[in-house]
């Protein structure tokens, strides 16, 4: 059952240029889908009340939608990373699409909010060796995870599960989209308290991926 939550690491192998665990001894929590109302607003608020800094991998179209949402993730500090323009499944589509999916976002980001993304992962963790090329050229480094909390289910029951496999270099995966909604406050309480029954420690983006 591993697997379920874990990369294993045959899969790992076959992007060793992916960033797959932490470069330190601490945990990197991060968010994808977003930002949307009336979730993202609730994981801030969170993650300040526990001084957590957390990489949100933000979709261009809800950027655009919510440009608020978006600039108050990098007021309270945090870091934004590029997760395409519309959430493409980019293995299905070609090469120019790939190249405007990715190449679009980080104008965006830059256009609309003053910010220079570094940071890339391929919405559904779908990656081949084009888009990985594609994404280089574009001075961008591939996050993936350790760590699928399956949050976006909406059962608290499924996150609890996959802490099971909490580590101390692991990158940690919920989303702030409209499917966590309704657990997100409690599933980071959970996480939070795993970690601290654990004695692990939850680092920046910048401790994390140096």
């Amino acid at each position: 059952m591993k697997y379920l939550y874990v990369p294993p690491f045959p899969v790992r192998l076959l992007f060793p240029q992916c960033i797959w665990n932490t470069k330190a001894e601490k945990i990197l929590l991060t968010f994808d889908d977003g930002p949307v109302p009336g979730n993202t607003e609730k994981i801030l608020q969170k993650l300040d009340d526990y001084k957590i800094k957390s990489l949100f991998f933000a979709v261009g179209n809800n950027i655009i939608k919510n440009p608020g949402l978006a600039s108050e993730i990098l007021r309270e500090g945090h870091t934004i990373g590029n997760h395409t323009m519309n959430h493409t499944v980019l293995p299905k589509v070609n090469k120019i699409r790939i190249e405007d999916e990715v190449t679009s976002f980080t104008r965006l980001s830059k256009d609309e909010l003053g910010y220079t993304v570094k940071y890339f992962r391929p919405p559904h963790g779908r990656m081949n060796y084009e888009i990985n090329n594609i994404v280089k050229r574009n001075g961008l480094k591939t996050i993936m995870w350790s760590l699928l909390t399956y949050d976006y289910k909406g059962d608290l029951a499924e996150v609890k599960k996959s802490l099971k496999y909490l580590k101390s270099e692991s990158i940690v995966i919920f989303h702030d989209s409209i499917k966590s909604k309704n657990i997100i406050t409690d599933a980071l309480n959970l996480f939070i308290e795993t970690a601290a029954k654990k004695n692990l420690f939850i680092g920046t983006p910048e401790e994390c991926l140096k």
